[in-house]
């Protein structure tokens, strides 16, 4: 992961099971951020804070990205593993975002345990905040954090989106057909 600010990102826009997914890239195809259509605002607001005044373009997401993230919506449980990505953010932020990349598809982690697994075990209140900043969501799986009692918490794709992933990484379990 480097953490160099790149000159531009290209913006592409990517049909996920759970809605479109704006994907940005710099000039070398590194991820640098992942929202949903509906949080474009996160987005911008995301990279203007990580990166300053940097050219922002409409394009095309790189064909290898692309490729991962629709073979990891089909089920592909390491599609997304060898997808380089660098963020901006502070050395705790991208530490935590580190450690996110090893919880395992299907696998959770808790607050509490992800602030243990870095070494800072009192830093749990923390490990939220920057959990919650994650410029790359899916890539950085940050939806894999749940409360220290198994519960959801927030995700900032919303709620239904982490449930979605969750499911289909299959760490919570499916919703049974109702019966009418």
């Amino acid at each position: 992961m480097d953490d160099a600010t790149p000159q531009r990102l290209v913006i592409g826009r990517v049909e996920t099971p759970v809605g479109a997914a704006l994907v940005a890239t710099d000039e070398n195809d590194v991820l640098r951020a992942l929202f949903f259509e509906d949080f474009e605002g996160r987005l911008q607001r995301s990279v203007r804070l990580h990166y300053g005044a940097i050219a922002i373009e409409a394009g095309s997401i790189p064909s290898d990205v692309g490729r991962a993230l629709h073979a990891y919506f089909e089920g592909d449980a390491g599609a997304l593993t060898g997808l380089r990505w660098a963020t901006g953010g502070t050395t705790f932020q991208r530490t935590v975002w580190r450690a996110l990349t090893d919880i395992p598809f299907g696998g959770t982690l808790s607050y509490g345990a992800l602030a243990a697994k870095i070494g800072m075990p009192k830093a749990v209140r923390a490990v939220g905040l920057a959990n919650g900043a994650n410029p790359i969501s899916v890539i950085v799986p940050c939806h894999r954090v749940v409360g220290s009692d198994g519960s959801l918490t927030g995700y900032g794709g919303g709620l239904h989106r982490k449930r979605w992933l969750l499911t289909h990484e299959g760490a919570l379990p499916s919703e049974a057909p109702r019966l009418l």
